[in-house]
């Protein structure tokens, strides 16, 4: 099976022009139909089953919201357009090294972009942002995690380090209980 991923705006109108020039992935024919379509678990995406109508070859495609009309204010004032790659790139940062497996990577930077998209607001601020991927990656890897604080918070010294490290623990054994 393979799976083509599919994001379109909120508006919608770029996936209707997407999917009616939608080409088969083996012989590039530019109609498929649609076999079967089912929410995912979460409710926010789509996957759907198509079928080539030339060659009857089947693949799976995900439709999922993409945070287009999203400005970042970054810390210095400036002002940027949100990209999902740069947000995956300082994940992935932190996640150097360590035990993940792409679906699982996937899924956390789903999960941050639907806090993302909670927030309802055309701007967010880089600290919003970093906030929301701390709060995640706490959950998903800890070690990621003080990595991804050691640069957000900007550690001017071990102390702080130390101190992040001791919060990160005293809430494990907490929970633990």
């Amino acid at each position: 099976m393979s799976a083509v991923r599919i994001c379109y705006n909120a508006s919608g109108l770029a996936a209707a022009e997407f999917f009616r020039l939608m080409h088969c992935p083996i012989c590039s024919f530019h109609d498929t139909k649609v076999v079967d379509s089912r929410l995912t678990q979460d409710g926010l995406s789509i996957r759907r089953r198509r079928s080539c109508l030339k060659c009857a070859y089947r693949f799976s495609t995900l439709e999922e919201m993409e945070l287009l009309d999203i400005v970042v204010v970054k810390n210095n004032g400036g002002r940027e357009s949100y990209s999902r790659a740069k947000l995956e790139r300082g994940i992935l940062q932190s996640l150097t090294k360590r035990p993940y497996t792409q679906e699982l990577f996937d899924r956390l930077i789903h999960t941050v972009e639907i806090d993302i998209q909670k927030k309802k607001k055309r701007e967010i601020t880089s600290q919003d942002i970093g906030e929301i991927v701390m709060r995640h990656l706490r959950r998903f890897d800890k070690v990621a995690y003080i990595r991804f604080a050691s640069i957000y918070r900007a550690f001017a010294d071990v102390s702080k380090f130390q101190t992040e490290v001791r919060s990160l623990v005293g809430r494990s054994r907490r929970t633990k209980k």
